[in-house]
């Protein structure tokens, strides 16, 4: 899978903040026909406790069925330090050699972070689904801006995660009981079609199937 274009990732943080607030601009979201998608992929990125690797995973699954059928790795060495809101600097490097490795092309994403619920509406979902052109949802386990009132404890059930007085993202029930999770808007794609695709892809767990494989790919380099 080869990506629409690219940029340098070796940059300064000052540096790193004027390429989101560029590309921020090329984020587009449409509606995302859910009947027409066969491929689902998760990405997920973890960090080596011993040295500066960064290793990333991506896994492509069969949708509805949710079968695995491709599965791969990448990893290399960062040279960009640990600052949150820029984690597409240290995590898109090895996420996008995973990505060209890929035989199976995916109908969307599901990274693990946030696409527009984001400080400069430019998190990794975003960073990652402009670069490849492909419909991307940002699927994360706590908030990074923005205020929202807790959903009803039922699966299926959300509110409007809200940053400067615009809804950027949704708090998602994806079990009964269980804490949400937070989807917003990568690329290629509209809240409504995000929530729908995320909660399709959950099944026994809080996390969706594609994101829970490949990080459990990941944690096995």
């Amino acid at each position: 899978m080869k990506p629409a274009f690219t940029h340098r990732f070796r940059v300064s943080p000052k540096k790193a903040i004027e390429i989101q607030r560029e590309l921020s601009s090329l984020v587009v979201e449409k509606k995302l026909v859910i009947r027409n998608t066969r491929l689902v992929a998760g990405a997920d990125v973890s960090y080596s406790k011993s040295s500066n690797r960064v290793h990333a995973a991506v896994v492509v699954l069969s949708f509805p069925e949710l079968a695995v059928i491709e599965e791969r790795t990448a990893s290399c060495e960062s040279s960009f330090p640990y600052i949150p809101g820029l984690l597409a600097f240290r995590e898109a490097p090895p996420l996008l050699l995973a990505f060209r490795r890929l035989k199976n092309e995916p109908d969307v994403v599901l990274f693990d972070g946030h696409g527009i619920a984001h400080p400069r509406s430019f998190g990794i979902a975003s960073h990652m689904g402009v670069i490849l052109g492909v419909p991307a949802v940002g699927v994360a386990k706590s908030i990074l801006v923005g205020e929202y009132r807790m959903p009803d404890e039922e699966r299926g059930q959300y509110s409007p995660v809200l940053y400067n007085e615009k809804t950027v993202g949704i708090a998602l029930r994806t079990r009964n009981n269980v804490k949400p999770v937070f989807v917003s808007v990568g690329n290629l794609i509209d809240l409504d079609s995000a929530r729908e695709i995320t909660l399709s892809c959950c099944t026994r767990y809080r996390l969706p199937e594609p994101i829970r494989a490949a990080h459990n790919l990941g944690v096995r380099q």
